[in-house]
This record gives C-alpha cells, sequence and structure tokens, in this order.
C-alpha cells in the first residue's frame, strides 16, 4: 500500500488510499479547500474546485456531526438538517455525500449508507 500526502501550510498531511484523511484531527479550513479541489463542483457554471456557501454548510454540518458522534449522519439526516435536497448535493459533490462531501469534511470513509 502506498501512502499519499498533501501539504497544506508547510506541513504534510497523510491520506489513506480513497484519499480522506488518516487523523481527522488535521483537518482545517484550508485542508477542505485543497480537497474541494477534486470534490466541489459548481453547480451553475459546472467548474470543479469551486467551494461556495451550500458546500460549506455541507461540510461543516458533517464535521460537527462527526466531531459529536465519530461518524457521518445517514443521508437523510444531512438532507433534513441542512435543507438542501439530495439532488443539489450530488450536484455540488459529483462523488457523492460519502465520498464527496464527507472526505472535504475531513471525516474517516463511511462504512454505512451516507
Amino acid at each position: 500500500m502506498s501512502l499519499k500526502y498533501m501539504e497544506v501550510g508547510g506541513r504534510k498531511i497523510e491520506l489513506d488510499e480513497d484519499g480522506f484523511l488518516k487523523d481527522p484531527s488535521t483537518w482545517n479550513e484550508e485542508v477542505a479547500k485543497i480537497l474541494c479541489k477534486e470534490e466541489c463542483r459548481d453547480p451553475d457554471t459546472g467548474q470543479m474546485g469551486v467551494m461556495k456557501d451550500e458546500h460549506w454548510k455541507v461540510v461543516k454540518y458533517l464535521r460537527q456531526y462527526w466531531e459529536r458522534f465519530g461518524m457521518c449522519p445517514p443521508i437523510r439526516m444531512l438532507v433534513k438538517e441542512t435543507g438542501i435536497p439530495l439532488q443539489r448535493i450530488y450536484q455540488l459533490f459529483p462523488n457523492g455525500p460519502a465520498k464527496g462531501a464527507c472526505r472535504v469534511a475531513g471525516a474517516p470513509k463511511p462504512t454505512g449508507c451516507v
């Protein structure tokens, strides 16, 4: 298994084989912005790497939920609590809420149905 890294502010952050943070405590907004380059799309222009208010709303909710419960929330809860419809979440995060949004939020790869 090859290790992956990303550099943020002069420090190396280790990623797992799927590109998720090995240590979620290394997450910050700068890390989110870098991960967003691969995971976020502007639904209006189709441009990748754009992080708008809706992206942040999803990411911050996922991050807070993960910090409190140690896992990402069920998809229905994400939709209900953010008020962002599932179709829109897939427009914002083309790889979906589990692979895309949870990754940007710095949570480990979900094992359940997110």
